[in-house]
């Protein structure tokens, strides 16, 4: 059970967490609590952070050893409201429990976990409670997992321990069919595949990181996303089934933070490319959509997409691979990607037609296109991103087929007669 910031903002959000928790062990199951910062606390330790280092950029190192602390309040917290409840408990750090990770600093991917200490704790009739989004390198030194790398933590517990069931608990009722926050008629997806859930997740839809989904997927262990503020269910996120392909279109998606860079005049010879994305990768700089075209004159061309939080880091990298390259390099930073997904994608046709065409009626610009077998996405303008949200996810009819005005109906009704 995944607890996120919201879910345990404060004392009472605790209590009510750890309530949840007994309830579920007193059914019969061995719980594991997996939770997050309280409420803001992540975002104001980045103020802190951002105060102190008026200059330039914290040492990622020190980054990941503040930001770890946020997590290590609220599992002692947590512990304590179960205590309180006549629940036994202990609380693990990442370090407790070796979680070891390699030792990338900010973005720290998740290698091995000691499930037996675990396993140990929970067969002396005890929940367990774990901090979330952080790691350890087999030096000792503490690592997070990035945002949202607390779902990551709570699917790679899920599978170390083989669970039955891995709940993520937030602010919402589960998975939409579009951002309701934007789009008012969003609908609750009741169940979703790992593969659909992968590709939203990577689109903008913040409900799970990506990486959680992947581990999912990877060792077969089912989500269930709810909302913490009631019992009723959520979205079910697991394998895809047959029935689930007679669904053309699942959700729609905005990532609305993008920016892109383009090398233009490249050399256009065997490995330029690869020596272009090495040194960005050595930056650890998280690539999006990536086009290459070639020219008459025999020089390539080559753009890709970051989010707005690595814009500052691709430009200073890039500027060196242009004065390398001799070839020339541009920005634009006012981009955002609106996408659609569906497994049905796989069977049926027409669905690009579709969502062109919608775009196009209301005048809104396609700078590029990428697809995959199960989903599209546009590239648009961000002052227009979420009007073309609103209208491919209307497109599809993802809200439900629209009702009849009094009006038609009755002129219909005439047509009869």
């Amino acid at each position: 059970m995944k607890f996120g910031g919201t879910s345990v903002a404060d004392a009472d959000k605790i209590r009510a967490a750890a309530k949840r928790a007994v309830r579920t062990q007193k059914q019969g199951h061995q719980v594991v609590m997996v939770v997050s910062a309280m409420g803001k606390t992540t975002d104001h330790l980045e103020d802190l952070a951002s105060q102190v280092m008026r200059s330039k950029p914290a040492p990622k190192r020190e980054w990941d050893q503040l930001m770890v602390t946020g997590e290590q309040v609220t599992i002692s917290l947590v512990a304590m409201a179960l205590e309180e409840m006549g629940s036994p408990a202990i609380s693990f750090t990442a370090g407790q429990i070796a979680m070891v990770t390699d030792d990338r600093h900010t973005k720290a991917r998740i290698k091995t976990i000691a499930a037996e200490k675990i396993h140990k704790e929970l067969d002396s009739g005890k929940i367990a409670i774990i901090a979330g989004f952080q790691g350890v390198t087999e030096e000792g030194h503490m690592t997070t997992l990035g945002r949202g790398g607390s779902n990551v933590t709570l699917v790679a517990i899920a599978a170390a321990l083989n669970a039955d069931m891995c709940e993520n608990y937030t602010d919402v009722d589960g998975v939409f069919t579009a951002d309701p926050r934007v789009v008012p008629t969003g609908r609750k997806i009741n169940k979703i595949s790992y593969d659909e859930m992968l590709e939203l997740a990577s689109l903008g839809v913040n409900v799970l990181h990506n990486r959680a989904v992947e581990f999912a997927k990877k060792y077969n262990v089912p989500i269930h996303v709810r909302n913490a503020a009631h019992n009723r269910k959520g979205t079910m996120i697991v394998a895809a089934t047959e029935s689930m392909e007679k669904i053309v279109v699942s959700g729609a998606a905005l990532k609305e933070k993008l920016a892109r860079v383009s090398l233009t005049k490249l050399p256009d010879h065997p490995g330029v490319v690869a020596d272009v994305f090495h040194t960005i990768a050595q930056h650890d700089i998280m690539v999006d959509d990536i086009i290459q075209t070639i020219g008459d004159d025999k020089t390539a061309s080559l753009s890709f997409t970051v989010e707005l939080a690595e814009f500052a880091d691709a430009k200073i990298v890039c500027e060196k691979i242009a004065k390398k390259l001799k070839c020339h390099v541009s920005y634009d930073d006012s981009l955002s990607k609106v996408s659609v997904v569906g497994v049905g994608m796989r069977v049926h046709t027409g669905v690009a037609k579709k969502m062109f065409s919608a775009l196009a009626k209301a005048k809104i610009n396609i700078e590029n296109i990428t697809t995959s077998e199960i989903k599209i996405s546009c590239m648009i303008d961000r002052a227009e991103g979420k009007k073309a949200l609103r209208l491919v996810h209307d497109a599809f009819e993802l809200g439900g087929k629209k009702k009849k005005t009094a009006k038609k109906k009755a002129k219909k009704t005439a047509k009869k007669k």
